[in-house]
């Protein structure tokens, strides 16, 4: 039974693409306990999470976040190599993203309550960052907590003159341990609101405070954690952390529409839960016989979400492709174009290289200058053994992602865009 004495905080787990899975989870603690969110101490949050958690923090709309999650995705499966092909750029996705829907004044409603988890590059540590200064400034610290090294880019981005990559790689499930924090995360675990699979496996994954039970149906929800499947998958995966949400808050008698002032109770009238009746095999096929006949299949009211989301999922799945789409989607032409990346790619990456280069022209200064002194406190402790002066080391301690990660960086930053990642990952798109 959680308790709501002396309050509560949220925290949101790192997951990629399958971050559709907390639009589901925050759009029925909205609809079913706003409480919830509204009075909640602090919203944790980490990579994707952290997204869902200033979208919850600023009050920006969560069917425009979804509307978003489902274009990304949509953006990414056009190509060949999916997320990984070089003209793919996801971190100008996100900032986009997010000048759009965030108001102007997210970074006041942020400030105090929204916690974003950060990976410090020097020393590999975890920061915790509460307080943003400005719009900018949230969307800043957003993009580091989402920044994927190799897989978003080279160079880490910086907030506030520091260099922060993917908050997950440090603390996955910020402040975790802490008994009044509500975590969330699409991986079947310990979690509190977390897939419950049908499993016998008693062995588990302990990632950053992450806990992850070793099943086929996590190994699914890895894969597509990178690579995002088809707008009808990402619904059910939206509606599945819809129904865990619901699943939480009955079982622990926190269905209601305003905050109890004396502990959590039944409320007078409890909504009837989506999962006390399990549909027939029969009774699902007509029901979607039915549905066929209707456009509009969002207003099935065995789907499980807020109407606006549903609405969303299916304009995305109803979505009627042009020609050039339908004709691209043919088994033929589309192992005529693999056949032809070989000569495609390296045409497309040279446009993609270009482009971006003209992109990092205000920032060649800064990131060059960090690059350099990466090389020089590397070559310092690599062969003469001496303590590093500066900055980007800490009292000239080592650790194995102080100097791997940037030595990578600094090593890769012009032959990676020369030579594309291999075709072999196709297969996961």
């Amino acid at each position: 039974m959680f308790d709501l004495n002396g309050g509560w905080n949220l925290s949101f787990a790192g997951c990629g693409f399958l971050g559709i899975y907390h639009i589901g989870v925050a759009s029925c603690l909205l609809e079913k306990a706003p409480y919830l969110v509204k009075r909640a101490t602090r919203l944790y949050g980490a990579s994707a999470g952290a997204l869902t958690a200033s979208v919850l923090a600023s009050q920006a709309s969560i069917t425009k976040c979804c509307e978003d999650v489902i274009e990304v995705a949509k953006e990414a499966r056009k190509r060949n190599l999916g997320p990984l092909h070089p003209s793919f750029n996801l971190v100008k996705v996100i900032k986009s993203g997010l000048n759009r829907e965030l108001a102007s004044d997210a970074h006041v409603l942020a400030s105090g309550r929204l916690c974003v988890s950060l990976t410090r590059v020097s020393d590999g540590e975890n920061v915790l960052v509460s307080e943003f200064s400005s719009k900018e400034e949230l969307i800043q610290a957003l993009v580091c907590s989402c920044f994927i090294p190799i897989y978003c880019g080279l160079i880490p981005p910086s907030f506030r003159g520091v260099r922060y990559v993917d908050g997950g790689i440090s603390d996955n499930l910020p402040q975790s341990e802490l008994k009044n924090t509500i975590t969330i995360s699409p991986f079947s675990g310990e979690s509190d609101i977390c897939p419950r699979d049908n499993s016998t496996s008693f062995h588990e994954l302990r990632f950053t405070n992450t806990s992850i039970q070793m099943n086929l149906g996590n190994m699914y929800r890895l894969s597509r954690a990178l690579f995002p499947p088809e707008p009808k998958v990402l619904a059910e995966m939206c509606q599945s952390g819809y129904k865990d949400a619901l699943r939480f808050l009955e079982e622990n008698n926190l269905v209601m529409l305003e905050c109890p002032t004396s502990g959590p109770s039944l409320p007078e009238n409890p909504p009837t839960s989506c999962c006390q009746h399990t549909e027939t095999t029969k009774e699902w096929v007509l029901r979607r016989l039915w549905l066929l006949r209707k456009r509009h299949w969002w207003l099935d009211e065995q789907i499980a979400l807020p109407p606006p989301i549903k609405k969303v999922f299916c304009e995305a799945c109803q979505d009627k492709p042009g020609l050039y789409a339908k004709v691209s989607e043919m088994l033929p032409v589309r192992l005529a174009s693999y056949m032809l990346m070989p000569y495609t790619l390296p045409v497309q990456s040279a446009y993609s290289v270009a482009q971006r280069f003209v992109e990092w022209i205000p920032e060649v200064p800064a990131d060059v200058s960090w690059l350099a002194g990466v090389a020089g406190d590397v070559y310092r402790q690599a062969w003469k053994g001496a303590p590093a002066n500066s900055k980007s080391l800490h009292e000239g301690n080592t650790c194995p992602f102080t100097l791997i990660l940037p030595t990578f960086l600094s090593l890769s930053l012009f032959t990676s865009f020369a030579f594309p990642p291999s075709g072999f990952f196709f297969f996961f798109s």
